[in-house]
């Protein structure tokens, strides 16, 4: 299986959860990262939006950071993902929107201090 330098890698083996955990980072890396993030229907762009969004609609924060800076590696820009939080703030509420958009804005003040 060819994997696309696009998509993004999984996040067991950096954060030490390989060791820890063998099986979910193997099934991470290979069905997640390896099948679902490759599979031609959605473009990694489109991929990272809608996982972006749903992170953030349910607040899963620790998840975000990692998938926000993979979105604008794979082509959303900083108005496009302020825009999707600022929609989602009227339906997964505005306590949400704000903390991924707080991450967001960290991100890019981070890599334009780089």
């Amino acid at each position: 299986m060819t994997q696309n330098t696009r998509s993004p890698k999984p996040a067991g083996d950096r954060s030490g959860l390989g060791d820890f955990a063998p099986k979910l980072a193997e099934l991470t890396e290979t069905v997640l990262f390896g099948d679902v993030w490759e599979r031609p229907e959605l473009s990694p762009r489109d991929r990272s939006l809608v996982t972006v969004t749903t992170l953030a609609a349910l607040y899963r924060t620790e998840q975000l950071d990692f998938h926000l800076r993979k979105a604008l590696e794979n082509g959303l820009s900083k108005d496009e993902l302020v825009e999707a939080l600022t929609h989602l703030a009227f339906y997964a509420g505005w306590p949400t929107a704000m903390s991924a958009v707080t991450q967001l804005k960290t991100i890019v003040e981070e890599a334009r201090a780089a």
